[in-house]
């Protein structure tokens, strides 16, 4: 699909209608000239299709989004923000390297552009370039001090990288400066879980469920740090609801099987192995 850009020009013309007289000669109508209607310069037009192509990326239509940017930045070739936001919808169709290229266009226009050195790291981030991805999440911070989500985004970087220290680090800091951050004290959860701290990881999911009730990952994680913990009744509980949020996890079913065989419930276990293995197979 393509986004077309166009101008409607609407000219006004204005009648002049005289009246009959038998006594005195018509007067001869003078023309009224036109008032000139001027055209939209292309900087104007190019806001037009960016703005369509936010439209269409809040729709989820990333083709026709791509094509609005497009036509945005051929009307105005120094358009950063359009630029970025090409980005994210070649990111949202998994094409990271365009991505890249996009972002990089707009970082070399706006050297200040936080969101966009942000959003290429998240881009180098999916293709498992972390220490690319953590130097465009460092600057992003460093030219937007309180900027929460470049935080998260690093930490996550630093986890996928084994440094879990360095990863709750920022979590934190993300939960600091964004205290109702849901995601945060998640990702934050897996770090402490990675430790071996369960008691930690099962209180950042539990302020994640708090603040997000229906976060069916995050009651599944707190089921797994329960059943380290030997609390198998506490882990079943959590398998549960993460089931009924997402009926088709077969990791849930699973492992709900495995707290229920150490209690010595045999029959429920086999009955949710049983579950799981219906539900892989049926995603093959």
């Amino acid at each position: 699909m393509t986004c077309r850009f166009a101008v409607s020009i609407t000219f006004a013309l204005l009648l002049c209608g005289c009246g009959d007289s038998p006594d005195l000669a018509s007067p001869v109508a003078k023309p009224v000239p036109e008032t000139p209607v001027a055209k939209p310069d292309s900087t104007s037009l190019a806001i037009i299709e960016y703005n369509k192509g936010n439209d269409f990326l809040d729709k989820e239509d990333w083709d026709t989004a791509i094509a609005c940017y497009s036509d945005a930045i051929l009307l105005n070739p120094d358009y950063g923000k359009a630029y970025n936001n090409r980005g994210v919808a070649y990111d949202k169709k998994g094409k990271s390297d365009a991505a890249i290229e996009d972002y990089s266009e707009a970082i070399r226009l706006k050297p200040d552009y936080a969101k966009a050195c942000n959003n290429r790291g998240i881009a180098y981030r999916k293709k498992g370039e972390y220490d690319a991805a953590i130097q465009d999440y460092t600057e992003a911070i460093r030219l937007k001090s309180d900027y929460a989500e470049a935080y998260y985004n690093r930490g996550i970087a630093y986890r996928k990288k084994g440094e879990s220290d360095a990863a709750i680090q920022d979590y934190s800091e993300a939960i600091r400066l964004k205290p109702d951050y849901a995601e945060a004290y998640y990702n934050r959860g897996i770090a402490n879980e990675e430790k071996g701290e369960s008691d930690a990881a099962i209180e950042d999911y539990s302020e994640a469920i708090r603040l997000k009730p229906g976060y069916a990952i995050a009651y599944y994680n707190r089921g797994i740090a329960y059943r380290k913990k030997g609390e198998n009744d506490a882990a079943i509980q959590d398998y549960t609801e993460a089931i009924r949020l997402q009926p088709d996890d077969a990791d849930a079913y699973r492992n709900r099987g495995g707290a229920y065989r150490m209690k010595g419930d045999k029959a429920k276990a086999n009955a949710d192995f049983a579950k799981a293995d219906e539900l892989l197979e049926a995603k093959k």
